[in-house]
């Protein structure tokens, strides 16, 4: 074989093995999984494929990417929280919003115990939505709310309690979730204490006549 068989040779050889190459490259790019290509045991040596870093232009933090999923900082799903939630609450609401799309029956699990801390916040037992509900309506809860609290109470068929995964809970249904929990915060917490800001606002020579007519006196002398 001649010296220019032999380059043809081999640049053909070449040539196939960047083909396999490619091929290999390829068919794992499109798996969106992160995975190195060249020689891992070498410092430098490999090249890390579908990871992306990414820099905010605002708070000029790093974001870390697997395929088109942001991994780093975990990005939060579902509807802002009502800034009321009681401190466990709210952690509970942004650890559901955390996970909702890596597990909907999980986040779906966390809201349904955040509801169940709201009734114990609110004159519940926080022991069981169904007692709690029956227990506040005597107390004179707002119908929507009840109907609210029914609706988180039946869906999944209440086949779990709060805060226990049900497996057919899925994505739609924690987002349904997110925003009953903010309803209810709403109605349950917000509301009554924007009420008493105002009330807590009057004058109080106001404040002090309204407690007489509550206690049924009167500035009328007796007949």
């Amino acid at each position: 074989m001649t010296k220019r068989e032999l380059e043809l040779a081999d640049f053909e050889k070449v040539k196939a093995d960047d083909r396999d190459r490619a091929i290999r490259v390829g068919e794992r790019l499109v798996t969106g999984l992160p995975f190195l290509e060249g020689n891992a045991a070498v410092y430098g040596a490999a090249q890390a494929h579908n990871v992306a870093f990414s820099r905010c232009f605002n708070c000029d933090e790093i974001a870390i990417w697997v395929y088109n999923q942001q991994v780093y900082p975990q990005a939060a799903e579902g509807a802002l929280p009502n800034p009321d939630l009681p401190p466990e609450v709210m952690r509970d609401y942004r650890e559901a919003s955390g996970i909702l799309n890596q597990s909907p029956r999980g986040a779906a699990a966390l809201l349904r115990l955040c509801i169940q801390k709201i009734c114990g916040e609110v004159g519940g037992t926080g022991k069981n939505i169904n007692e709690d509900i029956k227990l506040l309506v005597s107390k004179g809860l707002d119908a929507r709310v009840q109907q609210a609290l029914d609706v988180v109470r039946v869906v999944g068929n209440n086949a779990v309690h709060p805060g226990q995964i049900d497996l057919s809970d899925d994505r739609a249904t924690a987002e349904q979730l997110f925003n009953l929990v903010n309803l209810i915060a709403d109605r349950m917490i917000s509301q009554p204490k924007h009420v008493q800001s105002m009330f807590d606002g009057l004058p109080e020579e106001a404040k002090r006549q309204i407690a007489k007519r509550d206690e049924g006196e009167s500035d009328s002398p007796e007949k």
